[in-house]
C-alpha cells in the first residue's frame, strides 16, 4: 500500500505526530512523509491513501497571518520555541487550491491545546472537508492530537497517532478487500 502523508509544522508537533502515524503503517507499505512545502502534485500519483494534517490556529486551519504569527512568537527571545523549516511558507490551504483526486481515500489530523474543542477548534474539521471538496473519500473521523500550553504533546499522544496509524492501515485494507 502507498501512503502519502502530507503535513504543515509550525513549532514540531505535527511532524512529529505525522511520523507516529506513519510508523504506524509498519514496513510492508510504502509510506511518504513529507511536509506541505514539499508535496507536489506527482506525489499523490499511485496512492492508496493520503493522510493529510496540520496545527490549530485561532479555532482553525492556519492562515498566512497566523503563521507570521506563530513565527514571530518563536523568534522572540527566551520563547523556547524552534520554528520548523518551511513554516513560513504556504500552508494546507494554498496546497489544495488546484489539487483534485477524485476517489482517493484520505484522512485528516490536527495538533491542538489540550482542552474541549469548542474552546481550542480543530484544523482537522476544515482539512476534512477540504479532503472532500477536493474529491477525496474519508475513511476515519477527523482525529485530533493534543499538545500542553508549554508546546509539547500530551503524554502518550506520539504513541495514539501510531496506533491510529495502525487503524488507517487496517482500514484501507479492509475497503479495498470489500470493492474487489
Amino acid at each position: 500500500m502507498k501512503v502519502l502523508i502530507v503535513y504543515e509544522s509550525m513549532f514540531g508537533n505535527t511532524h512529529v505526530v505525522a511520523d507516529a502515524i506513519a510508523h504506524g503503517f509498519g514496513t510492508g507499505n510504502d509510506t511518504v512523509v513529507v511536509p506541505v512545502a514539499q508535496a507536489q502534485v506527482g506525489l499523490l500519483d499511485g496512492a492508496d491513501l493520503l493522510v493529510v494534517g496540520g496545527p490549530t490556529h485561532v479555532h482553525g486551519m492556519s492562515r498566512a497571518n497566523t503563521r507570521k504569527g506563530a513565527a514571530d512568537v518563536a523568534r522572540k527571545p527566551g520563547s523556547g520555541r524552534t520554528l520548523e523549516a518551511g513554516a513560513e511558507g504556504p500552508g494546507l490551504r494554498e496546497w489544495f487550491v488546484g489539487q483534485r483526486q477524485d476517489g482517493m481515500r484520505a484522512a485528516a489530523f490536527d495538533t491542538r491545546l489540550e482542552g474541549p474543542a469548542v474552546f481550542t477548534g480543530r484544523a482537522s474539521k476544515g482539512i476534512a472537508r477540504l479532503l472532500r471538496e477536493h474529491g477525496c473519500t474519508l475513511v476515519a473521523r477527523p482525529e485530533s492530537f493534543l499538545v500542553t500550553r508549554d508546546n509539547q504533546l500530551c503524554p502518550g499522544e506520539q504513541e495514539r497517532a501510531r496506533v491510529w496509524g495502525e487503524k488507517l492501515a487496517a482500514m484501507v485494507v479492509a475497503a479495498a478487500g470489500s470493492s474487489s
